[in-house]
């Protein structure tokens, strides 16, 4: 259990948590969500001790162990391997290791303070400790993670100051997810990661037992794996039964609710204003007056939220014609080195109006495609064949980051204007995109994330095109710009190709995937949820016809490599009867909870339609909503445990047919 009390802390004027208090209970899974510079990372450091409330109580239990992936770097040793630092997981492991090195020494060197027998005793209960936390198969978990989140098997002994920043931060993921720890805090773990990367994350945190705290502007991973949200906005924190989705529609029913009730004591408070005023003179009023008077300051208003809706503005203005097809790749191979190959006979067309996301592993060549398909870059080998009349727009990924720092919003814009377009043009482009009156004069140090990108925007429309071609856009954007960003692309009338890990993102704006895998680029002439189908569909068809190939070659491995499969897949099988009988004891628990509330409010509505002067109209009004919302948070977590029970079942079955 994490408890927050009355938690007030600041920095300087500033008022970070003002009389915050929530709770998160052992075991549920909370996103932390709010706008950028809320407190979200500070939240964490506080749970973990790094910093102190200046007021209230923290609860955090004492002997829980606490996983904490930060968004930068954490500490390591350039020399190390990938893999070593990888093992040496977070939490009870490299102590008890260390600990047992040390009575290994003693007894090879002796010891004269302590007998033989003491030592091998302590030794051996390590040991048995040692393998109980998964001590023993740590290398392997460890090398299986490291897979997961992309990296090759000849990767596992580079030392880590080989790798970039991106890939340094998916193996401190790595580390902090081997420790297997009570207390799972992540802090945007998706930043660096492709799609593979966090699907396999999500399939990873999915299984997670202990307490998890989940910072992110990634809606796939909230709504997939956490039941709570807790919202951090004006130095409090409020939390909702439910995850993101649950959390946008009941925030924004509060919202109107508030909004009916300020409005209410708003008229309240103007008439009795009015009356004051005009019966204040009156002797024989005086009485009621001073009544009114009271009444008055005793009205206290009502706190509407703030609108967490994105308010900048994202329109993009209507493309100029093109011809039907936008752009071709015939037999293009690309490579930047001698032998080395990115792409190989790539053999590609795009249509006009197509709304394309390309996805694939870092490192695979989604951005060498990105800038073949906008003319960026000349391929080593085939054509590119641009559409008649096609104007590219292009955003590279790190424009928003190499932007002028002491250049401002109209002098970018009017620097990428044609040279017949107009300074009250540019003005009008730049307003367009919310930088109206004195905004145009905005330096870029001082912009927001949001910001940059609508700059990015309004310098790429200045001279509107009709193929728009995007590299990672969304990486500066919380989560409402996101969604306003998603809409604008979703909505407009030109070819728009781009990259993004945003899976969510890429769900809303794409009608047509490309995948970049092993040089190669496959089209897929659906949206993400119909790649997914299609590559979960390969994905069995392969695993099918490999084991038809291993039964027809017959047995190839040892006596004793099958006995230890058979007992790796009867431990296996094991752990899962567990978490089965778990989640089956749940989803049974919830469906007879909800049936019983759904019997209950059937009764409670027969009795609403009976007309009777006995029936407490407001009473049962209020069980009934009641109800609802119990219903509604039952039926969240009856589909968390269900999806959940459906993965699981899926492993034990195919651990029980090998």
């Amino acid at each position: 259990m994490i408890d927050f009390k009355n938690v007030f802390k600041s920095y300087g004027a500033r008022d970070i948590f003002n009389d915050a208090s929530f709770r998160v209970e052992k075991g549920e899974h909370a996103g932390v969500v709010g706008p950028n510079g809320s407190g979200k990372s500070t939240l964490f450091a506080m749970i973990c001790d790094e910093l102190s409330a200046d007021r209230g109580d923290i609860t955090v239990p004492q002997k829980a162990r606490i996983g904490l992936l930060h968004q930068q770097l954490d500490f390591f040793r350039a020399e190390e391997s990938l893999i070593s630092y990888a093992s040496a997981a977070s939490g009870e492991l490299p102590r008890i290791q260390s600990r047992m090195r040390e009575l290994e020494t003693l007894l090879a060197e002796g010891c004269p303070d302590r007998s033989q027998s003491d030592i091998l005793n302590e030794l051996g209960h390590l040991q048995t400790t040692f393998e109980h936390l998964g001590g023993y198969e740590i290398r392997h978990r460890a090398a299986a993670a490291l897979a997961g989140l992309g990296f090759r098997e000849e990767d596992l002994e580079r030392p880590m100051g080989d790798f970039s920043g991106g890939w340094q931060m998916r193996a401190c993921m790595a580390r902090t997810l081997l420790g297997e720890p009570d207390i799972l805090l992540l802090d945007e773990p998706s930043n660096y990661l492709d799609i593979p990367a966090v699907e396999w994350l999500q399939r990873r945190l999915k299984l997670f037992e202990g307490t998890l705290m989940l910072i992110s502007h990634d809606r796939y991973l909230l709504n997939s794996l956490t039941d709570v949200t807790l919202e951090v906005n004006n130095g409090k924190i409020t939390r909702y039964p439910g995850n993101y989705q649950y959390y946008i529609r009941e925030r924004e029913e509060r919202r109107r609710h508030a909004e009916a009730a300020a409005s209410n004591v708003e008229r309240r408070k103007e008439q009795l204003e009015r009356n004051i005023d005009r019966f204040r003179a009156k002797a024989t009023k005086a009485a009621q007056v001073q009544s009114w008077i009271k009444m008055l300051d005793r009205i206290e208003d009502v706190e509407v939220p703030d609108d967490l809706h994105f308010s900048g503005t994202i329109r993009i203005p209507p493309p100029p014609h093109s011809g039907v097809e936008t752009v071709r790749l015939e037999g293009v191979s690309h490579a930047y080195e001698p032998g080395k190959t990115i792409l190989r006979e790539v053999d590609l067309h795009i249509e006009r109006g197509e709304k394309v996301g390309i996805i694939g592993y870092n490192g695979a060549g989604k951005t060498t495609l990105l800038k073949i398909l906008a003319g960026r870059l000349a391929p080593s080998e085939g054509r590119r064949v641009p559409g008649h009349k096609v104007v590219v727009g292009y955003q590279a990924q790190e424009f928003a980051e190499l932007l002028p720092p002491e250049m401002c919003v109209y002098d970018i814009v009017k620097q990428a204007a044609a040279p017949d377009v107009t300074g009250q043009r540019v003005r009008e482009i730049v307003g367009a995109f919310g930088f109206s009156g004195d905004d145009a004069g905005k330096i870029c140090k001082v912009l927001s994330g949001g910001e940059k990108i609508r700059l990015c925007f309004a310098r790429i429309f200045v001279n509107p095109p009709n193929f728009l071609v995007l590299d990672e856009p969304t990486t500066h954007l919380d989560i409402a710009a996101r969604e306003a960003l998603q809409k604008s692309l979703h909505d407009y009338q030109g070819t728009v190709c781009m990259v993004s890990h945003d899976v969510e993102f890429l769900r809303g704006a794409a009608d047509v995937i490309l995948e970049v895998r092993d040089h190669r680029v496959t089209r897929y002439p659906g949206g993400y949820d119909y790649y997914r189908e299609r590559i979960q569909q390969q994905s069995q068809q392969n695993a099918g016809e490999k084991t038809g190939a291993a039964a027809a070659a017959g047995p190839v491995v040892s006596g004793d490599s099958q006995k230890e499969r058979r007992k790796e897949r009867a431990a296996r099988r094991a752990e899962l009867s567990k978490d089965k009988k778990r989640l089956e004891n749940s989803v049974s628990a919830l469906e007879k909870e909800i049936e019983e509330a759904e019997a209950e409010k059937s009764e409670i509505i027969a009795l609403l339609s009976a007309p009777s002067n006995e029936i407490d109209f407001a009473a049962l009004q209020k069980k009934l909503n009641l109800l609802d919302r119990r219903i509604e948070e039952s039926t969240v977590q009856w589909e968390k445990d269900a999806e959940s029970l459906e993965i699981l079942m899926k492993e034990y079955n195919e651990i029980r047919e090998s």
